[in-house]
Parts: structure tokens; C-alpha cells; sequence
């Protein structure tokens, strides 16, 4: 009777993402704050060039940060939700109060901006871009010149903090992965593929990286760089996201499907397709309960973990009884939310 109850029960639930629409060109890179006593927020970075916060696990909009005059590239948020961060192709990257929507500080650049991250402490936020330059900022001494850290060959597409911000983890156009001493300045080591990487993210807990090229999902030691593991999708991959527990992973890119991997086997263990073009940035929410996508389509979307499950928005409505054959789970999606 209970394998009959369970198997009506799945076979009854469908994945169905929650779509938060708003923005009106493609969304290139999102993420999560951590978890506050207000909950946890996202980020969204958009070519319309108006990042957008919303509340993480409903995806109910916020507010937008205006000011950019460009694409934005890349956002982040502090782990206390309090400071935003963006780059854009203006030449600037900016850092917001998150709480009240206003413009903290403008960072003049040389070429396009892709990446902002913050320290742990958010006293430093560290950026690169198409001038192949990582550079750091003291947020407390906005008037002086940031540290300056070269050696990359083409544009940079993504710069990390790793390791208590003592190394940092840069991404770049050149086929490279490079790991850098923040004290001398000096690359400690240097990862080479056969193609650009597409993604890349830092898990602090166990120090892992994840990184995405062609349609590879690779997973590297953050401190050695030495390769876990790898697997290879059906289609050309351009993010992925290892869940907090390190269960699974998600994926996506070309195909506008969304994969789910077990992390120990490797084995694909569902695919989602929900958005309308390709899939550009994908993360999971620092619970683990859901994953957003960004994509081409101008939209993000959420998608539940553990599909049935009563969360945010999402509510799972069960009969007394599932005893007979007409018997099924009453699943309640959640509406579209707009700006």
C-alpha cells in the first residue's frame, strides 16, 4: 500500500517552474544571497542593463538598480543581502545598498566589466573584464587606486574569492583557469582546456569548484586544482550548480533544457525544459530547496528541488486517501510573477 501511495504520488507531480518575467533582453548571470532573518534574495544581471532583486524563494520582485548605461554582465549580492554589486558593459562596475536601492559607488574601468565578487567580509569587491585585469577594491577607501593583478591573454569571464579570500579563482577567454596568491600576486596554478570556459562557481564548504566548457560539467579541488570529476552533457553546457548537500547538480545551456545529475554516480537523473531559448546562468538557492535559470528568453525561472514539495509559492494539496485508482496529488503551480 505504501509503494502504491508513493509511486500515485509521483507519478501525479510534474516539475513546474515558477516564471518571473520583467526584464526585456537576456538574462546573463543571477545570484543568491545567503540566508538572512528576512530570507534569502536574487540577484538578476540582464542585458537591458537594469538588474533586478527579488525574494529568493518566491521570486517576487523588489526593486530594480538603475543607473547603468549598458548591458550588465554580472551581479552579486553579500552573503547579508545588504550590499549589490554589478558589471556592465558601460565601463563600470557598481556597488548598491540592496536595502534601499541606492547607488553606493561607481568603479571606473577601461573595457566592458563582466564579474563583481564581494569578500566575505564585503570590505572588498574584486572585478574583471575585457582588459584582462583582475583588479580589488577597498570599499572603505573608494578614493584610492584598487590592486591591479595581471597575466590572463583575452577578456576575463568570471573572478572568485576562494580559500578565507586569500586566493582568487579567475576565468578566462584565453581556455584558462587560473589560481592567484591575493598577497604576491602570482598565479599558483593554471588550468588549460580545449575550450573557452563557459561558467564557473565556488562551493566553500569542501572547497569545490565547478566549472563549464563544451558540453562538459567538470569539478575541481579549489585548492589544488586537481580534477574530481566530469561529466559530459548531450548538449553544449554554459552553467551548472552543485546543490549545498552535494546530492546533485544542475545544468544548462544550448538545448533550453534543464539537467539534474546525481553528484556520487554521475548519472542524469531528469531533464526540464520550461524557458523559450538558451539557458545562460543557473544556481541553487543556499537551502538547496530550489535552482533559478536565466536565459535568453529575458526570463528567470524556479524550479523545485524536491518537486511536490509544499515551499515558497508551490503548494502540494494530498486527498485523505489514495486508495483508489482514480486517485492522484493535487498539485497547485504557482502564478507567474512580474516586475
Amino acid at each position: 500500500m505504501i509503494l502504491k501511495m508513493s509511486s500515485l504520488v509521483s507519478m501525479a507531480m510534474r516539475q513546474t517552474p515558477l516564471t518571473c518575467s520583467g526584464h526585456t533582453r537576456p538574462v546573463v548571470d543571477l545570484a543568491f544571497s545567503g540566508i538572512t532573518p528576512y530570507g534569502y534574495f536574487l540577484i538578476s544581471a540582464c542585458k537591458d542593463g537594469k538588474p533586478m532583486l527579488r525574494q529568493g524563494d518566491t521570486g517576487d520582485w523588489i526593486g530594480t538598480f538603475l543607473g547603468h548605461k549598458g548591458a550588465v554582465w554580472g551581479a552579486t549580492l553579500n552573503k547579508e543581502a545588504t550590499k549589490a554589486a554589478t558589471a556592465a558593459a558601460d565601463f563600470t562596475a557598481k556597488v548598491w545598498d540592496a536595502v534601499t536601492g541606492d547607488e553606493v559607488l561607481t568603479l571606473a574601468h577601461k573595457h566592458i566589466v563582466k564579474s563583481v565578487n564581494f569578500t566575505e567580509d564585503s570590505n572588498c569587491l574584486l572585478t574583471g573584464g575585457n582588459d584582462k585585469v583582475l583588479r580589488i577594491y577597498d570599499l572603505g577607501k573608494p578614493e584610492a587606486e584598487p590592486q591591479e593583478i595581471a597575466g590572463h591573454t583575452s577578456a576575463i569571464k568570471k573572478a572568485l574569492w576562494c580559500n578565507n579570500d586569500q586566493q582568487i579563482l579567475s576565468a578566462a577567454e584565453d581556455k584558462t583557469i587560473r589560481l592567484w596568491d591575493k598577497n604576491t600576486k602570482e598565479a599558483v596554478k593554471t588550468l588549460s582546456f580545449d575550450a573557452s570556459v563557459s561558467s564557473m562557481e565556488y562551493i566553500p564548504d569542501g572547497e569545490i569548484l565547478v566549472i563549464t566548457y563544451g558540453r562538459t560539467i567538470a569539478f575541481y579541488s579549489a585548492h589544488s586544482l586537481d580534477l574530481i570529476k566530469a561529466v559530459d552533457a548531450p548538449a553544449s553546457i554554459h552553467s551548472a550548480s552543485l546543490h549545498p548537500e552535494k546530492d546533485f547538480f544542475v545544468a544548462g545551456g544550448d538545448d533550453f533544457k534543464l539537467y539534474k545529475y546525481d553528484y556520487t554516480t554521475k548519472e542524469e537523473m531528469e531533464s526540464y525544459k520550461g524557458h523559450f531559448g538558451p539557458i545562460h546562468c543557473v544556481r541553487f538557492s543556499p537551502d538547496g530547496e530550489l535552482y533559478a535559470s536565466g536565459s535568453e528568453d529575458g526570463t528567470l525561472r524556479l524550479w523545485q528541488t524536491a518537486v511536490g514539495k509544499t515551499y515558497g509559492l508551490w503548494k502540494c494539496v494530498l486527498p485523505e486517501e489514495l486508495s483508489s485508482e482514480n486517485s492522484e496529488a493535487l498539485y497547485c503551480p504557482p502564478a507567474e510573477i512580474k516586475a
